[in-house]
C-alpha cells in the first residue's frame, strides 16, 4: 500500500510515496527549499509542487514543526508566526486538491521509528529527538506517543535549547564535532533528568553522521542510538498517519 508523505522542514519541504508494507520510500524522495519567510500561502505552494512533482492522487500526510491539535498548527517556533491558529488541513488540502492529514514533524518521524527503526519492540519510555533548523521530540510509554511534547523549548542556560544545541547552531556558529556534542550532551542530561527514558533516537538529517558525535557524548545513562529510518522518518510518519489507524 502506497500513500504520499511530505515533511516540512525549517530549511526544506521534501516528500514522497511511501510504501507502508516496508516503511521506506516507494521513490525517491523530492524536495524544495522552505520559502522565507515561511508563511502559508509560500509553504502551501511548495506543499503543492512537491505533491505535484509525481502526480500524486490520493490521500496526503504531512508534517509540521509545530504543535498541531485537530489540524490547526498552534505554534510557530521555525516558521512564519502567521501559522499560529491557522486550519492548515483546510488550507493545505485546499491548495493541492486532496485529503490531507497534518500532524507534529517529530511525532511523525517517531511513529515511523517506533514501527520500523530504532525504537520497534521497544517497551517504557522512548524519546526520539530531531536535530536540524531546531530540535523536535516524540515521547513513547510502552509504544503509545503523548503528541505536541516540544522539548526542543526546554529552557538550557536561559533561553530555548535548540537554539543552543540545534544542528542549525551548531553550523551558525560554526562548532566542531565534539563542542557541538558536549551541548547536546548538556541538553539529553536535561532531558534524563526530567523524563528517565530507557532510550535515545536522535533523528534529523545529522542522524547520518552519527558515528562523529554519539560517542562523544557521555554521562547519559539511556542507551543512544541514531534514528534508522535517518531524515526520512518524518516522511513515513506523515504517511502512516494519513493512511489511518491500522
Amino acid at each position: 500500500m502506497e500513500i504520499f508523505g511530505v515533511d516540512i522542514g525549517g530549511s526544506g519541504i521534501k516528500g514522497a510515496p511511501v510504501d507502508l508494507d516496508r516503511g521506506d520510500l516507494a521513490r525517491e524522495r523530492h524536495k524544495v527549499l522552505t520559502p522565507h519567510p515561511a508563511t502559508p500561502k509560500g509553504v502551501a505552494d511548495g506543499v503543492a509542487e512537491v505533491v505535484g512533482h509525481f502526480d500524486w492522487s490520493g490521500p496526503v500526510g504531512i508534517t509540521f514543526p509545530g504543535v498541531v491539535t485537530d489540524g490547526i498548527t498552534r505554534t510557530a517556533a521555525n516558521v512564519d508566526k502567521g501559522w499560529i491558529d491557522t486550519d492548515a488541513r483546510t488550507l493545505l488540502g485546499e491548495r493541492i486538491g486532496q485529503p490531507v492529514t497534518i500532524l507534529n514533524d517529530a511525532d511523525a518521524a517517531g511513529v515511523a521509528e517506533m514501527t520500523f527503526g530504532a525504537g520497534k519492540g521497544r517497551t517504557g519510555t522512548v524519546i526520539l529527538l530531531t536535530f536540524g533548523t531546531g530540535i523536535g521530540s516524540a515521547v513513547f510509554t510502552d509504544g503509545k506517543l503523548v503528541p505536541n511534547t516540544e522539548l526542543g523549548h526546554l529552557e538550557l542556560h536561559g533561553h530555548d535549547a535548540e537554539k543552543h544545541a540545534s544542528t542549525k547552531a551548531k553550523e551558525d556558529e560554526d562548532l566542531s564535532w565534539q563542542h557541538w556534542a558536549h551541548r547536546v550532551q548538556k541538553y539529553l542530561l536535561h532531558v534524563e533528568m526530567l523524563f528517565s527514558p530507557e532510550l535515545f533516537i536522535i533523528g534529523g538529517g545529522v542522524s547520518r553522521k552519527a558515528e562523529k558525535f554519539l560517542p562523544l557524548i557521555e554521562k547519559v545513562r539511556a542507551e543512544l542510538v541514531p534514528a534508522q529510518l535517518q531524515n526520512n522518518a518524518g516522511i513515513v510518519g506523515a504517511a502512516m498517519a494519513a493512511a489511518g489507524p491500522t
